[in-house]
């Protein structure tokens, strides 16, 4: 597949223009979202191109590429590696999973939430920090 960079540029100068902090087009079976980097430098962003489940994400910083499948959160809440404090986490990074295995759970209003794997794979990242609060469709866990 090859995307047209100057796609890219446009949505990045649209980025800018419109002080937004993503943007997204979709044209077919292909999607483009460009996003800025919330960290340390808050004015480089970063491309991500979606294709289906294949996940290309493309760094003005270091034009590395990543497959993978990732994981998103449903809701809004806190997330947890594991059922209680102490207890063994649901994934670890290599750990093989199914779909419909239990990925985190996400606290929302004093529910927990369990979230499930949308793929089989193995564990290739794990985005989310124990406890961390999560947004609507934010990646949780990348399966390769």
């Amino acid at each position: 597949m090859k995307i047209d960079k100057k796609i890219i540029k446009e949505l990045n100068e649209y980025l800018e223009e419109f002080n937004l902090t993503e943007i997204e087009i979709t044209e077919k079976d292909m999607k483009i979202k460009v996003s800025k980097n919330i960290g340390t430098n808050i004015n480089q962003p970063s491309m991500v191109a979606y294709n289906s489940t294949i996940e290309k994400n493309i760094s003005e910083n270091n034009q590395d590429i990543i497959n993978g499948i990732e994981v998103t959160s449903p809701i809004i809440g806190t997330a947890y590696h594991a059922p209680e404090p102490g207890a063994k986490k649901f994934v670890e990074v290599g750990k093989k999973i199914n779909k419909g295995d239990t990925i985190m759970i996400v606290e929302a209003m004093k529910t927990m939430n369990h979230v499930p794997s949308s793929s089989d794979g193995v564990v290739k990242e794990i985005c989310i920090n124990d406890g961390q609060p999560v947004e609507f469709g934010q990646t949780l866990i990348i399966l390769e």
